[in-house]
């Protein structure tokens, strides 16, 4: 893929319109569901992500940072050249928040099935964007 290609979400070699389309629709969903369900509610302070935060035991400073890293992953996954790197991140949350669930929220092992099939869905946005993390990173590098 060249820079041209990365920068306006067109395919890449190897990469045809309906998995190019597949690929856009899941980027979509998954940043409203985060923007809507998982980002707002924790920077407004909803009374579930204050609880939440509570259980966790870091203090309330990590629900905001929380927040700020899915709205930005959100984002992230809008914007062609960032979305394979967003995705990475947005999974090493979901990585995170299955621990969570697992090991400091009372009751919430169930939500961890939650947690891991997003990271799926990120793993599988984040490898086929790949090529455009590959270049993200090397333009970082000059």
């Amino acid at each position: 893929m060249n820079q041209n290609e990365a920068a306006s979400g067109q395919p890449a070699a190897g990469r045809g319109w309906v998995s190019t389309i597949a690929l856009w629709a899941a980027q979509i969903l998954l940043a409203g569901y985060f923007i809507a369900l998982a980002a707002i509610p924790k920077l407004t302070g909803s009374e579930g992500a204050l609880e939440m935060f509570a259980d966790i035991g870091f203090g309330q400073w990590f629900r905001y940072v929380t927040g700020v890293v899915e709205l930005a992953g959100a984002i992230g996954l809008l914007i062609p050249r960032l979305a394979g790197l967003a995705a990475l991140g947005l999974m090493c949350v979901m990585v995170g928040a299955a621990l969570a669930n697992l090991f400091l929220i009372p009751g919430a092992a169930s939500s961890a099935v939650l947690n891991v099939l997003l990271g799926l869905a990120f793993a599988v946005i984040a490898w086929a964007r790949r090529a455009e993390i590959r270049q993200l990173l090397a333009m970082l590098g000059r």
